[in-house]
Formats: C-alpha cells, sequence, structure tokens
C-alpha cells in the first residue's frame, strides 16, 4: 500500500463511519498520512480524528476510537494503535507496501507524487510576485513548478529580471513591472548580494540553479567551484551520480537480458524516503520551499548510492527475481530523482 492509497483508506474509513451512523461529519477531500512524530509507532500516522472532532462534536480520541476498527479491516493494515490526544498510528504489510510503492512510482514515472490534476473549477488559484532580485525570481518560478504539480493555477511575475538570468539560467516569470497595491511582494528569500551575482551566474544553469534553491529562503547561498566539483562532497553531484547510476542500471540490466519487476526488496529505508516523496512535495509546494524539495532528494540519493551496485548480477551469477525486484527499486529511485529535479529546473543526466 502506498501512501496515496492509505490516505484513501482513511478517508474511506470515515465514509464508513458516517454511512454507519458512527460519525455525523461532512468526508474531507484529503486526509494527511506521515511518518509517526516523537510518541508515535508504526509506519504512518494521520490525524484525521482531530480534524473531525470539532465537526463530529466529540473528543478526538473517541473518533479514533471509532475509526480503527474500519482501518483494521483494509487489506495491507496490519495494526492500527492509537496515541497522544487521537492520532492513528498504522503498522503495514511491508513487503506487500513495498512491491505496491514501487509499482506505483514506475507507474507514474518522473510525475510521482503529483496530484491526480487540477479540482477544475475550483483549482487553487495562486500568484507569486518577486522583487527585482536574482534568487527571488528562481525560488518563485521553481515554487511555481511545485504548485502545479500539486494542481494548482499559478501566475509568477517579477518587479525586474534581467535578460542574463533568462540566457544563463533559464529563468521565466509571466509578466514582469510593479504589480497592484493589492498585491504585494510574496516570494522574498535572502537575497544575493551583488558582489556574489557573477560567481552565481559563471556556474551555469543547473549548478547556478542549486547553488539558489538548495539553502533554506532564511539562509543565504554560497557561490564557488564547490557546486561544480565531480566529488561526494557537491550534494548536487551525489543527486544526479544517483540518478545516473540507476539509468545505467536499466541499460545493463537490458544487456543481460531481463527487465524490472517489482517485488520483495529489503531496503526499508529507502523505501520509507520514497514513500515520503509526495508529502514532501506537497509541503514544499505550499510554503513555497524549494529547498525542501532539494534536501529530499538528497536524502534520497544518499540512501540509494550503497545499494545501486548490488542491483545487477555479479560474475556468473544468473538474473533472479530478486535482481529484478532490486531493478525495479532502481529505476524508482531514477523517476524520483529526475522528477524532483524537473521541478527545480534542473537537468538530470543519464551519463554522468
Amino acid at each position: 500500500m502506498t501512501p496515496v492509497e492509505l490516505s484513501r483508506s482513511v478517508l474511506h474509513a470515515v465514509r464508513r463511519a458516517v454511512d454507519a451512523g458512527e460519525l455525523g461529519v461532512a468526508v474531507p477531500t484529503r486526509a494527511v498520512v506521515a511518518p509517526p512524530g516523537p510518541g508515535g509507532c508504526g509506519d504512518y500516522a494521520t490525524s484525521i480524528a482531530l480534524q473531525l472532532a470539532r465537526p463530529a462534536g466529540q473528543p478526538p480520541r473517541k473518533v479514533a476510537e471509532v475509526l480503527r476498527p474500519h482501518l483494521l479491516g483494509v487489506e495491507g493494515i496490519t495494526d492500527v494503535v492509537l496515541t497522544g490526544p487521537g492520532f492513528l498510528n498504522i503498522s503495514l504489510d511491508r513487503a506487500a507496501s513495498g512491491v505496491g510503492l514501487v509499482g506505483e512510482i514506475l507507474r507514474r514515472g518522473d510525475r510521482y507524487g503529483y496530484a491526480d490534476g487540477p479540482d477544475q473549477p475550483g483549482a487553487r488559484v495562486v500568484q507569486l510576485h518577486c522583487p527585482h532580485d536574482l534568487r527571488a525570481v528562481v525560488v518563485g518560478e521553481a515554487a511555481a513548478r511545485m504548485l502545479r504539480s500539486q494542481g494548482a493555477l499559478v501566475r509568477v511575475t517579477a518587479e525586474g529580471v534581467e535578460p542574463a538570468w533568462t540566457a544563463v539560467l533559464g529563468v521565466a516569470v509571466d509578466a514582469v513591472g510593479r504589480a497592484p497595491a493589492a498585491l504585494p511582494v510574496n516570494v522574498r528569500p535572502v537575497p544575493v548580494p551583488a558582489s556574489l551575482t557573477a560567481d552565481l551566474m559563471s556556474l551555469g544553469r543547473d549548478a547556478g540553479r542549486w547553488a539558489l534553491l538548495h539553502p533554506a529562503g532564511h539562509d543565504r547561498p554560497r557561490a564557488g567551484d564547490q557546486h561544480l566539483v565531480q566529488r561526494e562532497s557537491n550534494p548536487l553531484f551525489r543527486v544526479r551520480y544517483a540518478h545516473a547510476r540507476a539509468r545505467a542500471a536499466t541499460r545493463n540490466a537490458a544487456d543481460l537480458g531481463f527487465t524490472a519487476a517489482p517485488g520483495p526488496v529489503g531496503e526499508r529505508d529507502l523505501l520509507a524516503v520514497l514513500a515520503d516523496h509526495p508529502r514532501v512535495l506537497a509541503a514544499a509546494a505550499d510554503h513555497r520551499a524549494p529547498d525542501r524539495l532539494a534536501r529530499h532528494l538528497v536524502a534520497v540519493a544518499d540512501l540509494a548510492l550503497p545499494f545501486l551496485p548490488t542491483v545487477l548480477p555479479r560474475g556468473g551469477e544468473k538474473p533472479s527475481a530478486a535482481h529484478r525486484a532490486r531493478l525495479a527499486l532502481a529505476e524508482a529511485v531514477g523517476a524520483v530523482l529526475a522528477g524532483g529535479l524537473a521541478l527545480l529546473g534542473i537537468d538530470a543526466p543519464d551519463h554522468l
């Protein structure tokens, strides 16, 4: 079971409780599931009971107790534990959920984590307005991509854009100029000092955008050759190298005569960070924070790099179901990294 499927299962549990007369609420359109926080347990937790408590006119823990049996009957869920004021902590059949997760990523490709599509005519409309600052415009543009991935309709404007920003970093906005007073500047990371602008531009499109997007908005970006070096000390290199290794695994497997097929794998930490990708992407979009996505891609790459050398058969070993399952996981890694880099406006090369 994937996080998206689990979220739907939580909503179905609410629906069944409402239909049975156990809860008197409107079924929400979204149920957030995330890794458990402090004091939690299991694979995922949801605060849906806290969300429904007031409209239901019941304490959150009572709502959680109503929902628990409806979740326990769902295939793929092995246990549901109540903690705190009413959090539902859900344990999954890990083997089955891992297979389902990899299959879902391969089905969605680099659009894994995207919303199903704009909920026309009720899609969110977001206006991002940036000052005449290189970093703000790059952050605003990346935030717009992430918001669109979540079904929002977005317009990006800036008080000024230099032609060199477009030529070197591929910056593009919908309009340039002062906005009406009703539309204040709402994308304002720590700006790039004038003394660093030339150095950042000299990095080129990919490294330049990474240097601007990887730090949190309240941190000052750094310019320098550290963004270009081809070694593990460079987070951008690790992300792109992991993607290239994943793509190479597919090519080499084809030479050996086998293809990917999702199956049980033991890489629990890697599966967990892949499963968390939709939540991270949604949160990064909501907070207009591309740095959250960038750091998440680094976490995926750091867990994937030790795994990728184990994908292919060694020596005289014959390809087996285990190799096909590991190849499927490698291809899932490649899809997540490619999709995330694309949202940041950075190329994901197949060879590095």
